[in-house]
């Protein structure tokens, strides 16, 4: 099963579903705008996917400036209770599979959590090829 922690109003997530749909799976997606997060759940996320709060926090386009979090020496546990009480804070999307976990920016990073590749030719959003005709990963 593949989960994705999901933002429909980004680009990127939107590329992500995407390609896990091209490639025949169904995921589970979170709407964590709607959903909001846990503190266990962000946690465990984090340690799956080698992420701490700060390389997991969303600095563009976010509020995350506006709070002081981008400051040096904002320790890990205000960047995660702000995530909580703010879900845009985290970088997105997050994708679980029986591969692993990660933060899938640039899109393509999901191709290696994935059973099998989508078949070519696959494009994201921007008209950038992912995988050729031939199904080979591109770039």
């Amino acid at each position: 099963m593949i989960v994705i922690h999901h933002n429909p109003d980004c680009g990127t997530s939107r590329n992500v579903l995407a390609i896990i749909k091209a490639s025949g799976a169904e995921p589970v997606v979170i709407e964590y705008l709607k959903a909001g997060w846990t503190r266990p759940q962000l946690l465990g996320l984090f340690a799956a996917a080698g992420l701490t709060p700060r390389t997991a926090l969303r600095e563009t386009k976010s509020p995350a400036a506006e709070l002081g979090l981008l400051a040096p020496g904002v320790d890990d546990d205000t960047i995660l209770n702000a995530m909580l009480e703010a879900p845009v804070l985290v970088n997105r999307p997050i994708v679980c599979s029986p591969k692993g976990v990660r933060l899938c920016r640039p899109s393509e990073a999901v191709l290696d959590l994935l059973d099998r590749l989508p078949p070519g030719p696959l494009h994201k959003e921007d008209g950038a090829l992912l995988i050729d005709a031939e199904g080979r990963r591109v770039g």
